[in-house]
């Protein structure tokens, strides 16, 4: 009984419920980032310059010894396009959360050390 206890402790602290959280709404946030490069970015932006470049298909580029440096370019720039999209939107959700409040002023300070020891040095005079 006693690994059982351990492992229902383990299950109910809030470190693993809050790793469980984040990698479930990593995953979701994760499926929102691709479909938005892959289903708007992609096609709104991506292929037209490409048709431009009269690259159709990118990933099939290769060299005479068959070296595909074509996808290497296609991960390369899914990865820019992914990172930038994922940064606008941090950078927006950002902006969403409400402004922090100044914090009040600090109560005033009192007298300094050097008061202090002379105030004391006074009072032992005396």
């Amino acid at each position: 009984m006693g690994m059982i206890s351990e492992f229902k402790d383990f299950i109910s602290k809030g470190n693993a419920m809050d790793l469980a959280v984040g990698v479930i709404i990593g995953a979701a946030f994760g499926a929102i980032v691709n479909s938005l490069v892959s289903d708007v970015i992609t096609p709104a932006l991506l292929n037209p310059a490409l048709k431009a470049a009269q690259v159709e298909n990118l990933a099939e580029l290769k060299t005479e010894g068959g070296i595909l440096y074509g996808k290497f370019l296609a991960a390369v720039i899914s990865f820019l396009v992914i990172a930038f999209v994922i940064f606008i939107m941090v950078k927006a959700i950002n902006s969403m959360k409400k402004k922090e409040e100044p914090a009040a002023p600090a109560a005033p300070a009192g007298p300094s050390q050097e008061e202090l020891l002379t105030q004391i040095r006074d009072l032992l005079k005396k």
